[in-house]
């Protein structure tokens, strides 16, 4: 039997279970545009955190950049962006905004700081995100190998399309647009982990500046006008004739 023939495999047995991966979908930079709705500017800013997610994502990493170009040293190029990273959370908690976002990115900054101190290497600040990304890079290339691309999981949770894999032109869509991000994240490690190995902070640092939110952005924006482009056809395609607009 082939795959396309059993959809419904792509749906949890438990419904809380869906519904929690529904919601964390939601909650995504993907889950800010609908498959099938027009992406806007305002949609990607609103996915990077607006402002604020703008400032606590590249700030601490821009300043690691600068204090190791000018100290070379590794302790205020490490601490200096950890100290900036509880000053997030504090602002978050006295303006009662969402904390989650401040306070994982201050743990992973912590690590990363420990591991460099620690081992007294400034490269080592980055080795964290080398995991992630590798993490990332191995659920991407499973779901492809088990022909569930984790983008077509993640539309049809936000959509409820439990039968998307059974129409071609979707399948082949959110199979391009999960090798997409494959191919962001093999081009992350491609580019940073040779400065790692040379020992190239601060090139490696301002990579990873280039590399994180703006690639990222850029990836997330292409991913909303593939999916929007067939989920718009596949409706078109399916509206009554009446429902057709005027010429």
């Amino acid at each position: 039997m082939s795959d396309a023939s059993t959809p419904s495999r792509d749906e949890p047995a438990d419904p809380d279970v869906r519904a929690a991966l529904t919601e964390a979908a939601r909650r995504s930079g993907f889950g800010r545009v609908e498959p099938g709705e027009r992406p806007t500017a305002h949609a990607l800013w609103g996915a990077v955190g607006g402002v604020r997610g703008l400032i606590e994502s590249l700030l601490p990493g821009f300043l690691f950049l600068i204090v190791f170009t000018i100290t070379q040293e590794v302790a205020p190029s490490v601490l200096v962006p950890l100290g900036i990273a509880v000053v997030f959370v504090l602002v978050r908690a006295l303006t009662r905004s969402p904390i989650a976002p401040a306070v994982i990115g201050l743990v992973g900054i912590g690590l990363s700081a420990g591991l460099a101190l620690w081992t007294g290497r400034a490269e080592e600040n980055f080795l964290l995100g080398f995991v992630i990304n590798g993490v990332w890079l191995a659920a991407l290339l499973v779901s492809l190998l088990v022909r569930r691309p984790l983008i077509g999981v993640i539309t049809a949770l936000l959509t409820g399309d439990a039968e998307w894999r059974a129409d071609p032109a979707k399948r082949t869509v959110l199979t391009v647009a999960t090798w997409l991000w494959v191919g962001m994240f093999v081009l992350r490690l491609g580019v940073q982990v040779p400065f790692y190995v040379a020992e190239q902070a601060a090139a490696l640092a301002a990579t990873k500046l280039l590399m994180g939110l703006p690639l990222y952005a850029a990836v997330l924006w292409v991913t909303w006008l593939m999916v929007r482009a067939v989920y718009a056809r596949g409706a078109a395609s399916t509206a009554p004739a009446g429902d057709a607009a005027p010429e």
